[in-house]
């Protein structure tokens, strides 16, 4: 079971979350799959997701409630209510079939929209490299179907000024800015841009100019009291190296724009965690719910071991109180719990890549990890 933890006082609770990728074999799982056709080199049908996947885990029975494939995530909304959910959508929720040239293509029918709404997401990010897919046509359906289900995204639009504009999430008194944008070194492509009268994504380079850029819009749209998250679809998929020119960007983001929290994401797997002015960074925050069950290659990095990020941010200044790490484990397309075998290996490992970012992390008896920094001192 996971404890309920009471908040900081005075505390806005942040559920954050990395990429949500719903499509390809999880759509095949759902009630309603949708086209199987895939267009990749080794793989030319998404149902074979779904038998690599049962063939690690064994036999995965279908339909697939919209609910189940959150499985023990669900546990820990009700355990630690948090008041704003923040995750990236990564796929397109579409039947179109104008796949982009690029290998790998994900999407989801819009019939099973019920397994998004299902995640009580606040808002997506949606600037990312898997949104277009399958062209405008599919990002077009895309943000029809999520507006339709009540469901809000930020980083993508019709043109440019949609790509930019906020999520803004009523969290009880307080307001909460939800941005999205993508560099291209996530395999975002270039073409993928949105302009001024173009669709597309938000597309940033991470350098000093773009980070006054963004702190003249965010201030544009920002009152007193907002707590400001800028969610970044950058970097590789695998490793634990930071760029530099992340890091100055994320602390650009901070010093320039007063941003609350950098959410980066990409990477398959949990990456290093920073604070910095109190403010806090996540690199990385791996994926969250994926179709790769089953797959070789990269074991080292146990990318099935996947986590959430519940964060207690002072609603008066923004500044991080409390860093909680939720661990899950994708088996069988669904999230369930780890072993402490499994949390204390991934405590260990973020612990190891965070120290020379100021951060240590460290495991308790509920199989749940914490993140200590310098002006915190651990419970």
């Amino acid at each position: 079971m996971i404890p309920s933890i009471p908040r900081e006082p005075g505390a806005l609770r942040l559920f954050l979350c990395g990429d949500v990728m719903t499509g390809r074999g999880i759509d095949q799982a759902l009630s309603f799959p949708g086209p199987p056709e895939l267009r990749e080199p080794y793989v030319s049908a998404a149902p074979a997701y779904l038998r690599l996947a049962g063939q690690a885990s064994g036999p995965i029975r279908t339909p697939i409630d919209p609910t189940g494939i959150w499985g023990a995530a669900r546990e820990a909304w009700r355990a630690l209510a948090p008041d704003v959910r923040l995750m990236n959508l990564e796929t397109a929720v579409t039947t179109s079939d104008d796949f982009a040239p690029k290998g790998i293509n994900y999407r989801m029918n819009p019939a099973n929209v019920a397994a998004l709404t299902a995640s009580g997401a606040d808002a997506f990010a949606l600037a990312n490299n898997h949104v277009l897919d399958f062209g405008p046509a599919g990002l077009a359906e895309t943000l029809e179907v999520l507006a339709a289900a009540g469901l809000a995204g930020a980083g993508a639009g019709q043109d440019l000024s949609q790509a930019r504009r906020p999520v803004v999430i009523e969290a009880g008194a307080h307001r909460v800015l939800f941005y999205s944008v993508a560099t291209r070194d996530s395999g975002t492509p270039a073409h993928w841009a949105a302009g001024p009268a173009s669709p597309g994504v938000a597309l940033v380079e991470p350098t000093d100019r773009t980070a006054t850029e963004l702190a003249g819009l965010i201030s544009a749209e920002r009152r007193t009291g907002d707590i400001v998250v800028v969610s970044i679809h950058w970097g590789s998929n695998w490793g634990y190296d930071v760029p530099e020119a992340h890091r100055r960007f994320a602390h650009a983001l901070i010093d320039a724009a007063d941003v609350s929290v950098v959410h980066g994401h990409s990477s398959h797997h949990p990456r290093p965690i920073e604070v910095y002015r109190e403010r806090l960074i996540l690199y990385g925050c791996g994926d969250f719910l994926n179709d790769y069950e089953g797959i070789g290659g990269y074991g080292g990095f146990r990318s099935e071991i996947v986590t959430a990020d519940v964060a207690d941010v002072d609603a008066a200044t923004g500044a991080l109180r409390r860093l909680i790490i939720v661990p899950f484990r994708i088996r069988r397309f669904r999230l369930a719990r780890t072993r402490k075998a499994d949390a204390l290996w991934l405590a260990n490992t973020l612990d190891r890549v965070s120290r020379r970012f100021g951060v240590q992390v460290v495991v308790d008896g509920d199989g749940l990890l914490e993140a200590i920094w310098r002006s915190r001192a651990p419970h």
